[in-house]
């Protein structure tokens, strides 16, 4: 079932995407084996550069192995950080091919949407989504900002930025004038 979604959503995006399916074409009958954990999927380029189902036994073209361990740092850099960390075995070109295509391959969803409920709602929202997503990363930066400031300025748990600096400034400033002051006293004694 996971193999078919899988499957059937990268066709469908294939199927807006003819740069993909042109780099893909010139490989229409390899075969390759996507496998995370225990999601494997086997599938074959078709002539038009779609994805086909494959149930071959002998081992693929190009095997490609993401390590679900890695999977929850790489996921807020998208498909371009899960890919980074993907490991690929086989034909050169046929990964090269579907590596470059599995990085640059994205849905537009606003597209999509826009076939079912119109072009202004949809990206009215499209917008309010990325609006939406962006909330918990402002939230943290508003609330780390708010923090530092407390330990800083109304706790001093923590020194403010320049502070250091202007310390160690006054640190010198004050070596120097108890310095002259030594050679002042040096002086009245002799």
């Amino acid at each position: 079932m996971l193999s078919n979604l899988f499957l059937s959503g990268s066709n469908h995006l294939l199927t807006s995407a003819k740069w993909a399916r042109d780099r893909l074409m010139p490989h229409a009958g390899r075969t390759a084996r996507l496998s995370a954990g225990s999601f494997n999927v086997s599938f074959s380029i078709s002539a038009d550069g779609h994805f086909a189902e494959w149930a071959g036994e002998e081992a693929a073209d190009v095997q490609l192995t993401v390590p679900l361990s890695e999977l929850p740092g790489a996921l807020p850099n998208g498909l371009e950080g899960i890919m980074r960390h993907v490991r690929v075995e086989g034909n050169a070109d046929f990964a090269d091919a579907l590596g470059f295509v599995f990085r640059h391959l994205r849905w537009d969803v606003e597209e999509d949407l826009s076939h079912i409920i119109g072009d202004i709602a949809a990206h009215r929202l499209v917008e309010g989504g990325k609006a939406l997503a962006q909330l918990p990363r402002h939230a943290l930066a508003r609330g780390g900002a708010n923090l530092a400031e407390y330990l800083t300025e109304e706790k001093p748990t923590l020194l403010a930025k320049g502070t250091l600096s202007q310390f160690s400034s006054d640190i010198v400033a004050l070596r120097d004038a108890v310095a002259r002051l030594d050679k002042r006293v040096a002086r009245l004694k002799n």
